[in-house]
């Protein structure tokens, strides 16, 4: 391990707590991994368990037959020779890398899987994943590949593979040979048997993991959407009759009232002109019960994410106390695909939101009388007109991608998969959505900025104020034209920063948890 790793105090994470989101995030950089003696012990009589039924002749899957629809032939003599077979066969992703926070939040969900003792893999194992997260050695693994039916097989396996010092990884952000990128982070090649490979590719870890990082910046754009949506109301001086706690009651979706509350809380203070229409748009007027909707779709879907993360995706699974090998479909990955995909949905109606808030702010006959696109000199200047049209390809692009991937079940394997659920798709597609969604919020983040330099009065009501102090001392003011793409991106880093913050904008309700809740 390098001297700057040494010197950096890394994140503890014990297996015998339940995974959380926060630990995903952890695991983008170095965190080290506790196992306790219980654990060990718990992995060691499941491994010896293992052992004592092959001894006894009894079939088990992947340790006595082939794989997938060969089951109904008997496999390589040694364990060694199955672990070649395993993971020569599966290594066949195909193209970009994947984001090297994903595989090694991965890394940690198959590590805690593995942990519940009933995948009857070597200690050993536990310990080379441990050990590899203590630095910052990522396996390159391929995005396409895994149709989660049958657990994110040729990803992990890919990831196997790297740990043995095949193929590629990542150590310290620079891509190179496996075999060098584990000396350099001083790490030994992994040594397997059948068994142990079986139990490092037949669960869908990386599904879990993908989903799981996207729930936890969801989590945090969602409450971006309620503090930009205050904000706007209130620079443009509008009431508050729109989150009115007895018209929200009214509605009945408790999400609904706890969105209207937090909005509450964010507009304490502010000073309507008076001058507004009866009605604001709805981009303004029905936020409570869109971001309310968003509300209860992101705690379905993290309550699932959550039980996938805390459960044990593999097969077959040992019961030594009653003598059990049961072989079944723990490696089916549909919770999350439909979970990533009910995300996708939420995330991408929120991103509607922001890309229609963004063009009232700079129509001068809606923006209370702003210049067009908010320019200091409209025809010589050109204010956020570039950041409105790479925020409209950015929602159509992510209309376009919508399409729910749980849905487009194929059959493969010689049918052995004749259904899938395609989740490793699903996460990852949510996990993209919810990147772009952070670009559009940073877009509208900077437009609220540019409105102050072009006439809008600043926002009255404290909470919001303070966040327009903070975009303000990181943006400059659009005069003269400059390119905005920085901007943008730093913008979405400055709200991002103010949402994790403790001293963040007050909400009322506590429902959506900041970025280092472990709860």
């Amino acid at each position: 391990m390098g001297l700057i790793q040494e010197q950096i105090r890394v994140p503890v994470i014990s297996v015998a707590e339940p995974r959380t989101l926060a630990d995903l995030e952890a695991a983008a950089g170095p965190v080290e991994v506790v196992l306790s003696p219980a654990t060990r012990n718990r992995v060691a009589e499941g491994r010896e368990f293992v052992m004592r039924c092959l001894a006894e002749g009894r079939p088990i899957y992947g340790a006595t037959t082939g794989f997938g629809p060969l089951v109904g032939f008997s496999g390589r003599d040694e364990d060694t020779d199955q672990c070649e077979n395993l993971l020569s066969h599966l290594t066949a992703g195909q193209g970009p890398d994947l984001p090297t926070s994903i595989v090694r939040a991965a890394t940690l969900a198959r590590l805690s899987s593995l942990a519940r003792g009933r995948s009857g893999v070597s200690v050993s194992v536990l310990d080379a994943l441990a050990e590899m997260l203590k630095t910052t050695f990522a396996p390159a693994v391929p995005r396409l590949g895994s149709v989660g039916a049958s657990g994110d097989l040729v990803p992990l396996a890919h990831l196997t593979q790297a740990l043995k010092g095949r193929g590629h990884a990542y150590a310290d952000g620079v891509r190179q040979d496996a075999g060098d990128a584990l000396a350099s982070c001083g790490l030994r090649p992994l040594d397997l048997d059948g068994r142990d490979a079986l139990g490092l590719v037949n669960g869908v870890s990386l599904t879990a993991a993908a989903a799981g990082l996207a729930m936890a910046q969801f989590i945090r754009s969602h409450r971006i959407a309620g503090l930009l949506s205050a904000m706007l109301a209130d620079q443009l001086g509008c009431g508050t009759d729109f989150c009115d706690h007895h018209l929200l009651e009214a509605f009945g979706h408790p999400e609904a009232i706890a969105e209207a509350a937090d909005l509450r809380a964010r507009l304490r203070g502010t000073r309507p002109t008076g001058d507004r229409p009866l009605q604001e748009p709805y981009t303004i007027r029905c936020v409570p019960q869109l971001l309310g909707a968003v509300r209860a779709s992101l705690g379905q879907a993290r309550e699932v994410i959550l039980h996938d993360l805390n459960g044990i995706s593999d097969n077959p699974l040992f019961f030594a106390e009653d003598d059990l090998v049961v072989h079944g479909g723990n490696f089916f990955g549909q919770p999350v695909a439909f979970a990533a995909d009910t995300m996708t949905t939420a995330v991408v109606q929120t991103g509607n939101l922001a890309e229609r808030q963004l063009d009232l702010l700079v129509d001068p006959h809606r923006n209370g009388g702003l210049p067009p696109v908010l320019a200091t000199e409209p025809g010589r200047q050109h204010g956020v007109q570039g950041v409105q049209i790479a925020a409209t390809a950015i929602i159509a692009d992510m209309r376009r991608s919508a399409v729910p991937a749980s849905l487009q079940s194929l059959p493969t394997n010689l049918h052995n998969q004749d259904i899938v659920p395609f989740g490793t798709q699903a996460a990852l597609n949510a996990f993209d959505q919810v990147r772009s969604l952070r670009l559009l919020h940073g877009s509208l983040a900077v437009a609220l900025r540019q409105a102050i330099h072009v006439g809008a009065r600043r926002p009255t009501a404290p909470a919001c104020a303070d966040v327009m102090e903070r975009l303000m001392d990181a943006i400059a003011p659009i005069d003269p034209d400059r390119p905005l793409h920085e901007d943008v991106r730093r913008a979405a880093d400055v709200l991002d920063d103010v949402v994790a913050s403790p001293t963040g904008p007050m909400t009322e309700t506590g429902l959506v948890r900041q970025r280092g809740d472990r709860s």
